[in-house]
């Protein structure tokens, strides 16, 4: 059976991806995350994932920020020895992070759609907005699992591409809202 992809994100309601879980990472309004009352039910779905979860895939950025934290983070440690695909021209097998799973380097759009093709259970995109918008473009991106904040930022990275194309429908699987005013929202890209 192929292989399904899925982008996973905390999304800002202006749709930014942006640094939600720190200005370490870029935005000057970072860690707009920490900044919404925690409710355990409006992050369930992250442990729901988890059991769904095959491997993981990340671009070099989000690579290099998560993997010397999340290797060593006990809130992180299901995802310590699961494989991982970096998509990458400039990352080198040497620079990886040792202890953090196996890491295979994939250069380009079409390993991506290599990788789909083979037998393997889901594999989850996390952070690496520029590359989810690549293989968007790509049509590769099966599943969007979103959990999107009551914040607006303006400025930043965003998930989805702006440029002018065709219409693209997306199937909803499943919503639900939460006191803190996040919204679950799982989405099918119909093929």
């Amino acid at each position: 059976m192929a292989r399904r992809l899925v982008y996973t994100a905390f999304m800002s309601l202006d749709g930014v991806v942006d640094s939600p879980g720190s200005t370490a990472e870029g935005h000057p309004s970072g860690g707009w995350v920490m900044e919404t009352d925690y409710i355990p039910e409006a992050f369930a779905l992250k442990a729901e994932e988890l059991e769904e979860t095959s491997a993981m895939m990340l671009g070099r950025r989000s690579y290099e920020a998560f993997a010397p934290v999340w290797r060593d983070s006990p809130d992180h440690a299901e995802y310590r020895d699961l494989p991982k695909y970096v998509v990458s021209t400039t990352l080198d097998e040497s620079r990886t992070v040792s202890g953090w799973g196996e890491t295979t380097i994939l250069s380009s759009t079409a390993d991506v759609a290599s990788l789909k093709e083979q037998d393997g259970g889901a594999v989850f995109i996390h952070g690496s907005a520029t590359l989810a918008r690549s293989l968007a473009d790509a049509d590769l991106i099966d599943q969007y699992n979103l959990l999107v904040f009551p914040v607006l930022l303006g400025a930043g990275k965003s998930l989805f591409n702006r440029d002018d194309r065709p219409a693209r429908r997306l199937r909803l699987r499943t919503s639900e809202s939460y006191p803190n005013g996040v919204v679950k929202l799982v989405y099918d890209v119909p093929r």
